[in-house]
């Protein structure tokens, strides 16, 4: 197996160097922090992300000739998406005292707080900690934090394994170094959670290379991983945390009696590219094998240990595990990682179908207590005119002392909820303007999904979150002008191609290239099981409905019964599309309004008469099923002529 050293290569990256320089991840983060500067140095920068945190330039402040307007954004680790009472109103404070004044959920189950200014870090991550929170691996190029689907299903054994070895990876794959409790607590390391026995044990078996002997970082060693390493845990058919694109997912394998037997395993994951260089692209997990319970710490070593002694440290465009995976071939990566893990693998288990799930509204917990989903439009938790959502939360969570769960979507659930406080809790949403019916939520605003973006992320080359709910409300106006209002399409948006808002698994996905211009992204499926390829590579904003619009018509007249747009873009193939859309001629028929009806010369259907009967008979299932009467009459149509 190799050794600590030879894991580098001679022409690393530079990030590498500044790992190595730091002493496990303690510079020069504790010696710049008490300089008074507003920024860390470039070393500072890349170091800080280990400690949960990114340097940022909110750019809507910049003025020229003058410094540029530093600020700092803090990450907590929350494996599951738990965020227990006292923590969220700490950092509903810590927004208010040092941040922005708002929270951010994230696309995998934490909290960002934005604005936080350098001589404030100390003091905002010192009060987390003692909260029952954490920064530590957030960000950095380590494990980042385990997610697991949020539903808190009391009588559901297999959600409660999901939450369970979440927990216990998590705290496996921990950094063990020291420097996070020096720097920020002044040496005193709070402990939020005891860690499992087990856990530490496992850590500390070092077996065929796994471990680095004498190490402060037994598994991790003195330069970390290549870059990032993202896991899950969930139960069959659950999607709701887009299973398809970690490095490492797992998903809870029970007997008949609910008994954990063990896991099956997906690897390969990851959806960060890089615009036009084709070496860079996103990539759907594998399925690897099976291991049974007993053998799961074992293998999450394994496969650790493979991306850590093989994954490329040369260039970080290249340096994610499922690069690894796909130059080497599910094959030769399986057998690799059974060097580490000592033995062979079974073969993977079957798994129903995928669903993703979001979980709004009222719903059982399973032991007569209930929980409610509530819907953050791109997860910014604020207060905002009559929309007073932070406040809001902030009476519930203090009032009752409810734990939360953040959602891989960046919705939150509220749980442990007595049926006696159900009426007053929905009552205080609604009055601070708070939507708690799901089927109220706008059908679009409900499955998409936006990173921030301008004006705090570096990376950013263009609008997400400030942009998509305009974007949403032109898509909106274009379903309704073309007869087609009710269809959901699962949409996501980011500023840059890294894809934290997950947009290649979207069935419309829109992707940051340059202010104002987006690549899009077709063919990705509701349940999120399958990638979107580029179908348009630079759309300015302006052009999104002469884009749209020749696309939406083909699948309006085309579609399969119940068949959905992604479904669709990817059953007819983007020749069909482009043919399509090549030869469509624009009307300049105007939206429809729920029971208007055009003149006669501007209608260009063909019209069919029937019966009283029948006519009402499709009004009444059009208005039970929200569906336009003509879609109803071209399903039943395409019924009968397929038999």
């Amino acid at each position: 197996m190799m050794t600590e050293g030879s894991t580098i290569q001679k022409k690393s990256s530079k990030v590498e160097g500044m790992k190595e320089r730091s002493n496990f991840l303690r510079e020069p983060i504790a010696t710049e922090l008490q300089q008074d500067t507003t920024h860390f140095s470039e070393d500072g920068i890349q170091i800080l992300k280990f400690h949960g945190s990114y340097q940022q330039d909110n750019r809507d402040n910049r003025v020229k000739g003058q410094e540029k307007d530093y600020q700092f954004m803090l990450r907590t680790r929350n494996p599951g998406g738990f965020i227990p009472h006292q923590l969220y109103l700490a950092l509903e404070n810590l927004s208010e005292e040092y941040g922005n004044n708002t929270l951010r959920v994230t696309t995998r189950q934490g909290y960002q707080i934005h604005g936080i200014l350098k001589k404030n870090l100390k003091s905002v991550i010192s009060t987390i900690v003692n909260s029952m929170g954490s920064t530590l691996g957030a960000c950095g190029d380590l494990n980042r934090n385990v997610m697991a689907p949020p539903a808190p299903y009391k009588n559901r054994a297999d959600y409660q394994y999901a939450w369970e070895y979440a927990d216990k990876i998590a705290d496996l794959l921990t950094p063990q170094t020291g420097a996070y409790y020096e720097i920020w607590l002044d040496g005193e390391k709070a402990i939020t959670a005891e860690e499992a026995p087990e856990v530490k044990a496992y850590r500390q078996k070092n077996f065929n290379g796994s471990n680095f002997s004498n190490s402060e970082e037994p598994i991790y060693g003195t330069y970390y991983l290549p870059r990032k390493f993202k896991c899950s845990v969930t139960v069959p058919g659950d999607n709701s945390i887009d299973v398809y694109t970690h490095d490492l997912s797992l998903v809870v394998i029970t007997d008949k009696k609910g008994n954990l037997q063990g896991f099956n395993i997906l690897a390969g994951g990851g959806l960060g590219r890089t615009h036009r260089k084709d070496e860079t692209f996103a990539r759907s997990a594998d399925e690897i094998g099976y291991v049974h319970k007993d053998d799961v710490f074992d293998l999450v070593k394994a496969i650790v240990a493979t991306q850590r002694d093989y994954g490329d440290r040369t260039d970080r465009r290249q340096a994610r595990m499922k690069y690894l995976i796909n130059d080497w071939g599910v094959e030769k990566f399986t057998a690799k990682l059974e060097e580490f893990f000592g033995k062979k693998l079974e073969a993977f288990k079957p798994l129903p179908e995928w669903k993703y799930e979001d979980y709004l509204g009222w719903h059982e917990q399973g032991d007569g207590k209930l929980f409610i989903g509530i819907s953050v439009e791109n997860g910014r938790v604020k207060n905002e005119g009559k929309f007073q959502l932070k406040e809001a939360l902030k009476k519930v969570i203090e009032k009752y002392e409810l734990p939360t769960r953040l959602t891989a979507n960046h919705n939150i659930i509220l749980y442990e909820i007595e049926p006696q406080w159900q009426e007053d809790i929905s009552q205080i949403f609604v009055n601070h303007g708070i939507e708690i019916n799901p089927e109220n939520v706008n059908h679009l605003t409900r499955y998409s999904m936006a990173c921030p973006a301008l004006p705090t992320c570096g990376l950013a080359t263009t609008e997400s979150e400030r942009i998509l709910p305009s974007i949403l409300e032109r898509i909106d106006a274009l379903l309704s002008k073309l007869n087609i209002a009710q269809e959901n399409i699962v949409i996501r948006m980011t500023g840059c191609p890294n894809g934290c808002a997950r947009p290649y698994m979207a069935e419309l996905g829109f992707v940051g290239d340059s202010p104002n211009v987006y690549q899009m992204w077709l063919g990705g499926c509701p349940n999120q099981t399958r990638l979107a390829r580029v179908y348009v590579d630079k759309l300015n904003i302006a052009n999104l409905e002469k884009f749209l619009e020749p696309l939406l018509v083909f699948f309006r007249d085309n579609k399969k019964n119940s068949e959905t747009f992604g479904d669709f873009c990817h059953r007819v193939g983007f020749d069909a599309l482009e043919k399509f859309a090549n030869k469509y001629k624009f009307s300049e028929k105007k939206a429809v309004k729920k029971g208007e009806k055009l003149p006669r010369k501007k209608r260009n259907e063909h019209r069919v008469s029937i019966n009283e009967e029948w006519y009402q008979k499709l009004k009444i299932t059009s208005t039970q099923q929200e569906k336009p009467m003509n879609q109803i009459v071209i399903e039943a149509l395409e019924s009968y002529f397929s038999k």
